[in-house]
């Protein structure tokens, strides 16, 4: 199946102002581009990309005072497949994990283990360790919470959002990935293109989406709090530890979002071929 995403989005700034973004597919996912992938600016700015400790690909540009305006459109490949499930996997021991999963384990900005450990032990000690016990965790975090785009905070952690029940996709993926990290299993956070594929579509406009992977039985694994049963489509921009280190921009300076557009939907080849032939 082809998939075509993008987005058109536009920053007022005040003053002239560096920013990264952080805007492309995951560099494993290029192989599987239909048409060019392609930051465009207006007005045209010089732009450099460069790959962060977390293998996401980030452009920096330097912005003048006024609207700059990025977007991009392109057609992806996808298997049509729906998230792997794999009920058998196993949870590893901490001495099992290569070094480089270990930071997963840690509290960070947005997920505060430190404030949710007791309480993690509490209601998933007994479950079985590995798929089973994320899946509670899944289970827990998508009822603890209501979703609402009214809902959404910047800063909220994953110990607030368990108190005021609340939020938006991120916070669901925050509550998750905490929990997880209590209990020994290495989460990390994902955000990127989902698509009403496969599903009802939603009413509401499209936008970015957040969800989570584990590391199971060797490798990682994707789980969604927010929606909580596999989905179609997903296209990774940028992983890490939570939301701070994956920002679809980072201002410095005083910069206003004035406009916000994102599409994901299915294409058919015929639709795909026209795409690239353009």
């Amino acid at each position: 199946m082809h998939i075509r995403a993008g987005f058109d989005i536009a920053f007022q700034c005040f003053q002239p102002t560096p920013m990264i973004l952080m805007l492309s597919v995951e560099p494993a996912r290029m192989g599987d581009l239909v048409t060019p992938h392609r930051l465009q600016f207006s007005p045209d700015v010089p732009s450099r990309d460069y790959v962060d400790m977390f293998g996401n690909i980030c452009t920096r540009i330097f912005a003048s005072p006024g609207l700059i305006e990025v977007r991009n459109d392109f057609v992806i490949s996808d298997s049509g497949a729906p998230d792997e499930t794999a009920a058998d996997a196993r949870q590893l021991g901490i001495d099992q994990l290569p070094d480089d999963v270990l930071v997963y384990l840690l509290g960070s900005r947005y997920c505060d283990t430190q404030k949710l450990s007791d309480l993690a032990w509490a209601l998933f000690g007994g479950t079985a360790p590995g798929w089973q016990r994320v899946q509670a965790i899944c289970d827990y975090a998508h009822q603890r919470l209501s979703f609402g785009y009214q809902h959404a905070r910047c800063d909220r952690t994953a110990s607030e959002g368990h108190e005021e029940r609340v939020g938006v996709c991120r916070d669901f993926a925050h509550l998750a990935i905490t929990l997880c990290r209590c209990m020994n299993i290495p989460a990390r956070y994902c955000t990127g293109y989902l698509g009403d594929i496969g599903v009802p579509a939603d009413p509401a406009p499209m936008d970015f989406s957040a969800w989570f992977e584990v590391y199971l039985d060797g490798r990682w694994f994707t789980f969604d709090a927010r929606h909580n049963h596999p989905r179609i489509g997903r296209v990774v921009m940028a992983r890490g530890r939570d939301a701070a280190d994956v920002a679809i921009s980072t201002t410095f300076g005083a910069a206003q979002l004035a406009r916000f557009k994102v599409i994901t939907e299915e294409v058919s080849a015929k639709s795909a071929s026209a795409s690239r032939a353009a």
